[in-house]
């Protein structure tokens, strides 16, 4: 099956004032025209874009109640109180319990920390692990990621005298946990600039502010920092939120230091990952390679062993946890495929219909550790949000995740169907959720209905935004490697995308792949060509016969077999086709 066909849009660019642009920074034109349509117009602007600084982070005691965070937890470091560091089991939650333990560590404190079993446990705090704590002598659990909506667990915490410190970016409701202090710029009254920070993120500004509060020396605040960066900018990628402004900064200087880090455990998951020791990482890597490692263990199994990977100076015993978790996450690329498979198997060859603006599949046969991606999938393909269960075997509830489109809040949506459910959460792009089996009709019917009230057949459309025209003569290797340094690439920074206009196609399309569905072609504009590739494309290779004349949405990457190969160092891939008008 094909995937949903998108509407073009091109950016409106000016020529003469991007070739303005580009002479006063000293770029070629392509790179100008991305900069300029994205809206960075002047000199000072690009330069801020391109080479963003530690100091362009925002004061983190602008974030509402930090200063209460950080006075208690210094008390509990100076009176040796026992901490809990109570995570998630996502990329997210497990980089957050692993960057806020080691700060505490700096700090002379040894934490213990808790990360849920996706499957026995689901989503959130959860009350008698509040309980256990305090029986095992905690006075200070600090959520990461986790635990604003949790009033019922931080009650009980509260109950038996134990504090709670929330650090958490999901959206809060109306009533908030009774906590000593609650980090979260989604806070009504919270006046931080950056609303699109992730767990790690957030986790992060404390972990700044801590610093700054123990009168740390700059030049070892700017290291810690660095080093901290990294694994935030996994999770900061990992979670999809906006790679702009402060997430850019930490997602361009983590990945700056991805390559060059010295933690035993990273080290042995780029490893596990297929990636060279001193290998330059882009976002796309991170998002491809690395994170699905470390989701693996708390899709499949339990992601306790991925912080301990982390934390551990035992290079073997990292190396080991890593193995598993590549097994792990073959298992779980196997299993997602069975169930994409299915769905698409219900779907039929014309897809989910007009009707169906808001897709809900389930079955009691699927692992619920999957699901998410599953749903990511889904969406990809029939551009709809969609929410994908599987059931839990011990409670017989049915479990799973949702993921959305540009134009439908899929958090809202939840809300007004809240009694549906027995408990959900996330934010605007993802959710989690759990309810009974018999109700899963019901969802599928108020889902798609809310979906149909809110969404537009141009929503339900969608749109590919091209930002620049060029030519095959334009692209040339230092043009490539200026595209190159807009980067990292991700949600609110998409890999820019160009038009050529009126390409020639000389000779059929050369068609590879284990499945035989993808294309190599060579594309001509006068006497200049170009090899490009196009993923999943084989079924519309009709379009591309010898003689065909077709506008062509192109993108360029970084291509290190190319390099050793001798050729460019950057590769293009065809997105989308149509025919020349």
């Amino acid at each position: 099956m094909m995937q949903t066909q998108a509407r073009w849009s091109l950016a409106d660019t000016s020529e003469k004032e991007v070739a303005a642009l580009a002479a006063r920074c000293g770029l070629q034109l392509p790179a100008a025209r991305v900069l300029w349509s994205r809206g960075f117009r002047t000199q000072t602007d690009v330069e801020h874009f391109l080479h963003p600084r530690l100091t362009d982070l925002t004061d983190p005691f602008l974030m509402a109640g930090m200063q209460q965070a950080v006075d208690r937890i210094r008390r509990a470091v100076d009176r040796k109180e026992k901490i809990l560091v109570y995570g998630d089991y996502d990329v997210d939650g497990v980089s957050s319990v692993v960057i806020l333990s080691k700060m505490l560590e700096f700090m002379g404190h040894a934490p213990e920390y808790h990360v849920p079993d996706r499957l026995k446990d689901g989503y959130g705090m959860q009350v008698s692990v509040v309980e256990q704590a305090a029986r095992e002598g905690v006075n200070l659990i600090i959520s990461v990621d986790t635990g604003i909506r949790a009033i019922e667990a931080v009650k009980a915490a509260v109950a038996v005298g134990v504090d709670v410190v929330i650090t958490d970016h999901h959206l809060p409701e109306e009533e908030m946990p009774p906590a000593v202090a609650i980090l979260n710029p989604n806070r009504p009254d919270c006046l931080y600039p950056n609303k699109n920070l992730c767990g790690a993120g957030v986790t992060l500004k404390l972990i700044q502010a801590l610093m700054e509060s123990l009168n740390w020396p700059p030049d070892r605040i700017v290291r810690y920092s660095d080093s901290f960066l990294v694994m935030v900018a996994i999770a900061t990628v990992a979670d999809v939120v906006p790679l702009t402004g402060e997430n850019r900064v930490i997602v361009k200087r983590g990945l700056d230091g991805l390559s060059k880090t010295r933690n035993p455990g990273l080290r042995a998951l780029l490893e596990a990952s297929g990636v060279e020791p001193g290998t330059a990482m882009s976002a796309t890597d991170v998002g491809f390679r690395v994170s699905p490692r470390i989701n693996a263990a708390g899709r499949m199994d339990n992601a306790r062993e991925v912080v301990e990977m982390f934390l551990t100076s035992d290079e073997e015993r990292a190396r080991a946890i890593a193995t598993r978790l590549d097994g792990l996450n073959l298992e779980r690329q196997r299993t997602g495929e069975a169930i994409v498979k299915a769905i698409l198997e219900e779907c039929g060859e014309t897809g989910p219909g007009p009707e169906r603006a808001g897709l809900v599949f389930y079955s009691p046969d699927w692992h619920r550790g999957v699901v998410g991606i599953v749903a990511n999938r889904v969406v990809e393909l029939f551009h709809r949000p969609a929410i994908v269960l599987g059931r839990d075997e011990n409670t017989g509830l049915a479990q799973g995740s949702g993921r959305s489109i540009p134009g439908f809040h899929l958090l809202d949506a939840l809300n007004g169907m809240a009694e549906v459910f027995i408990r959900f959460g996330g934010h605007r792009q993802a959710v989690g959720v759990t309810l009974e089996e018999a109700r899963v009709d019901e969802l599928r019917q108020r889902f798609n209905a809310f979906a149909r009230e809110t969404l537009t057949d141009e929503d339900l459309a969608p749109e590919r935004l091209l930002d620049a025209e060029a030519t095959i003569d334009e692209l040339n290797d230092t043009a490539v490697d200026e595209i190159l340094h807009l980067a990292p690439f991700g949600l609110g920074n998409r890999a820019p995308l160009f038009l050529l206009r009126n390409v020639e196609i000389r000779q059929t399309p050369e068609v590879f792949g284990k499945d035989r569905d993808h294309l190599r072609i060579r594309i001509f504009q006068g006497n200049r060509s170009l090899f490009a590739k196009a993923w999943r494309f084989a079924g519309r290779i009709g379009e591309l016969q010898q003689g065909s004349r077709v506008d062509v949405a192109l993108t360029v990457e970084a291509d290190a077999f190319s390099a050793k190969r001798g050729y460019s160092p950057w590769s293009a891939t065809i997105r989308d086709i149509r025919p020349v008008d």
